[in-house]
């Protein structure tokens, strides 16, 4: 029986206080929350796109207005700096109405394509037909920027949307909820499911048309493996275990800043962080001092000044303190931070940096999703490559050196969704670029064409004007063998005989 007034407790995971309650959506609710989808959806999807564009343009508007607001809300639910909430989650969801309001006519309006030879005289085009229902399931380590950018490109494509936010960040799917609200869009177009696991699975078993998740590779697997029971298309976006290679020729001081960055930001809870950072020998430990330096200005808290945020995640502190335990229990050493036995500081974790490690520990082969960085040197060109493709992963990698033919050429080895070059993360911040990983970093791409189309059935048609009595093609096939081959073989050969197969043509035609 359900509990319809379960309520999620809201907990400031910097400060450890109760900053809210969210009430849950009773599992119940599951059908007619579909249904009403599928009913807005009759009416959503007959739209033009433009008038589909307005509802967005006004939601911009709406995050604009409220900019500071909402940048509170995420920094409170998820223990992230203010100015990391607004440059990584709202400037990138607004940065992404913009994109789609500028290119989506073009790309999902009708499009004329090559006809063959063979079908001369006839029309080939592709139009995009919305699904339906989007299902989309976000996380919580950027709780605005990863569920409402698949959301927007869902409904700029057609298609009614339900979001299942994470329950570790309730109040930010709540601000969500109240963003569409204020922006107007119809009943049922937009829909939000407030609730844990056995809300999610429950979406899930709903027959979504389309689901669109983020989040771990475990859980990933789970959505993949219910929605293939039903033949439901999805999106993964899962984890990474980024490497950024810093080769000696690099610019150390900023190759080290960005380090610094790439590894802690959002407390490094980022599946696109550096999660596993390779030097070139020869400049190693004038590296490794560099990003010491960095990091011993990093401030910690809560403030709008402070650097690095805490974790968010309870769960997830016990991960990163598993992987270093067994790390350091292996010999690795700590450059900085400390033992885990003397963390203190509850969700605020040291800034670790370690040295003698391995690829048979922990901390290189499983996601972190925390601020620690692990540094291995390397020699040659060649063995920074093996040592970076060495991992279940393959989300995003960052290359750095002055030498632009070297860093393009590495960057080709890498078996990544995304590739940077002297800087790091960024490629998610253009919409213009497809955004997946490979391996088990996910299935799928969005951002770019690929953000709309992937919401969309492609549709095929080819089109006749009806006024032939038949086709060269059609019955009768008596005496047409021949006529066929030298048709084929004109039209075909490297240097074509466009006489001899006007001919033959002809002589078909007649025949038919």
């Amino acid at each position: 029986m359900d509990a319809v007034h379960e309520k999620l407790k809201v907990i400031a995971p910097a400060t450890g206080e109760q900053i809210g309650e969210i009430e849950e959506t009773p599992v119940s609710q599951v059908g007619s929350i579909y249904h009403k989808g599928r009913t807005a959806f009759q009416v959503w999807s007959k739209l033009q796109i433009g008038e589909r564009l307005k509802y967005l343009k006004k939601l911009k508007e709406i995050m604009v207005e409220e900019m500071e607001v909402v940048a509170d809300i995420i920094a409170a639910d998820t223990g992230k700096v203010v100015t990391e909430a607004l440059i990584a989650d709202i400037m990138p969801t607004l940065d992404s109405i913009d994109h789609i309001c500028k290119h989506a006519e073009n790309i999902l309006n009708r499009k004329k394509v090559t006809t063959p030879i063979l079908l001369i005289g006839k029309r080939s085009y592709i139009e995009y037909m919305p699904r339906g229902i989007v299902l989309v399931i976000s996380p919580w380590n950027y709780p605005l920027q990863l569920a409402m950018v698949p959301m927007i490109s869902a409904l700029a494509s057609g298609n009614t949307v339900i979001l299942k936010p994470s329950e570790v960040t309730p109040l930010v799917g709540k601000c969500i909820e109240d963003l569409f609200r204020k922006a107007g869009f119809p009943e049922g177009v937009v829909q939000i499911a407030h609730g844990g696991k056995e809300v999610g699975a429950a979406f899930t078993k709903g027959r979504p048309d389309y689901i669109f998740f983020t989040g771990s590779v475990r859980t990933g697997k789970i959505i993949q493996e219910a929605a293939a029971k039903e033949l439901i298309p999805t999106t993964l976006e899962l984890g990474g275990k980024d490497p950024m290679i810093v080769f000696k020729d690099a610019h150390l001081e900023r190759a080290a800043k960005g380090a610094a960055w790439a590894a802690f930001t959002n407390s490094g809870q980022v599946c696109m962080s550096a999660e596993r950072l390779y030097v070139e020998k020869e400049v190693y430990s004038k590296f490794i001092s560099l990003l010491k330096k960095e990091i011993s200005e990093l401030r910690q808290g809560t403030d709008r000044n402070a650097d690095v945020g805490s974790m968010t995640f309870p769960a997830q502190v016990q991960i990163v303190k598993d992987q270093l335990e067994d790390a350091l229990g292996k010999g690795a050493v700590l450059e900085t931070g400390v033992p885990p036995e003397e963390w203190q500081n509850g969700m605020f974790l040291p800034l670790t940096v370690v040295t003698n490690v391995n690829h048979r520990m922990k901390i290189i082969q499983e996601e972190s999703f925390g601020p620690i960085l692990p540094i291995i040197p390397f020699e040659t060109e060649e063995e920074a490559i093996r040592l970076s493709n060495d991992t279940v992963y393959g989300l995003n990698a960052s290359v750095w050196s002055k030498d632009i033919q070297k860093a393009r050429r590495v960057a080709s080895k890498l078996i990544s969704g995304a590739v940077v070059i002297n800087d790091a993360i960024i490629s998610v911040a253009n919409h213009g670029l497809p955004f997946g990983g490979t391996k088990q970093s996910g299935i799928g791409r969005y951002h770019g064409d690929a953000g709309l189309k992937i919401f969309c059935h492609e549709k095929s048609i080819v089109e006749d004007r009806g006024r032939k009595k038949t086709e060269i093609h059609w019955y009768p096939y008596e005496d047409k063998y021949p006529m066929f081959l030298t048709l084929f073989k004109s039209y075909f050969k490297a240097k074509r005989n466009w006489l001899q197969f006007a001919k033959s043509y002809l002589s078909i035609l007649k025949k038919s």
